[in-house]
């Protein structure tokens, strides 16, 4: 892997680890396209996407450190809504947590097809799109700040509602889902608008992303095989890093505001779109899913790279 092909994974993950479009989808797309699946090992494209994962880790970090510092201050009984809202994370956490050790093995054997993977694209699509009008019907005709149907906020969300997102952060599992989708959607089921039910994804993401990224990369440096720096290069593992930090950062400040004014439904269209043309590009066999070519598709559901 050279430099240029670091950068060019570095700016995808960056881009799609948090927006509800598939950050797997993309990575194969990417990969196939640039010819690394050819030659590079599985195993390297999995040690390199548990860097610049990490690098999407980092960008949420700096950019809600206030919500990070007032968890940590809720945890020492300074902040009563701190300790609430790292009540709910923890609570959002745990499904995922434990599925997805348990069935790590059964989704690698069985979901790493086209056909899975395009189903979950296609599906996915559909349910933002159907969200977005179930949500607008369900709570517009309603300004009665008693009225059960009014919005919650992020400080608000019951215990309940974090437990449904987790629930449905499972089904990130399925390669191809898009673990920021079904949280989103989750959120938004549990009464929170679309920019805070993705706060609270993105939040999320903070656990559930690097409890993985640090599972794997410590295993990859532990092992008795060569480890990622060796394989790919010191070069390579810092650009990609550096560039999906910038590129995250970017991604996640821009969706915050897009779905204040658009909803969820542009990128329902898209995950259609991106499904047609992953599939005529898999029918042409320009690009290739399976179990041995695959880029890992969650943080949930494989020791390594996820989503």
């Amino acid at each position: 892997m050279n430099l240029l092909e670091a950068i060019v994974l570095g700016i995808v993950e960056g881009i799609t680890e948090y927006l509800p479009v598939s950050s797997t989808g993309h990575l194969i797309l990417a990969s196939s396209l640039m010819g690394l699946t050819e030659r590079v090992d599985k195993d390297s494209l999995d040690a390199f996407n548990i860097v610049i994962q990490g690098g999407a880790i980092l960008a949420v970090l700096g950019l809600y450190r206030a919500r990070v510092w007032q968890m940590i201050q809720g945890l020492l009984g300074r902040d009563a809504v701190g300790l609430r809202l790292a009540v709910n994370v923890t609570a959002a956490f745990m499904p995922a947590a434990i599925l997805g050790v348990l069935l790590a093995g059964t989704i690698k054997r069985y979901l790493f097809f086209p056909l899975p993977v395009l189903s979950a694209l296609a599906a996915g699509g559909v349910l933002m799109i159907a969200i977005d009008r179930w949500q607008e019907r369900r709570f517009q005709k309603t300004t009665n700040p008693h009225d059960p149907r009014t919005y919650t906020d992020l400080e608000g969300l019951p215990l309940r509602g974090a437990l449904l997102i987790g629930l449905l952060q499972c089904l990130a599992m399925w390669p191809g889902t898009s673990r920021s989708m079904v949280t989103i959607v989750g959120g938004m089921l549990a009464g929170m608008k679309p920019r805070q039910a993705a706060e609270f994804s993105f939040i999320l993401g903070l656990p559930t992303l690097g409890a993985a990224c640090a599972y794997s990369l410590l295993k990859n440096l532990a092992g008795d095989a060569p480890n990622m720096f060796e394989t790919l290069g010191t070069a390579p593992m810092l650009a990609g890093l550096i560039v999906a930090t910038v590129s995250a950062a970017v991604a996640v400040s821009w969706l915050v505001s897009f779905l204040t004014r658009h909803g969820l439904s542009p990128f329902g269209w898209y995950r259609l779109v991106l499904c047609v043309v992953m599939g005529a590009l898999i029918w042409q066999g320009a690009v290739t899913i399976s179990p041995e070519e695959a880029i890992p598709a969650t943080p949930l559901a494989s020791p390594a790279r996820t989503e």
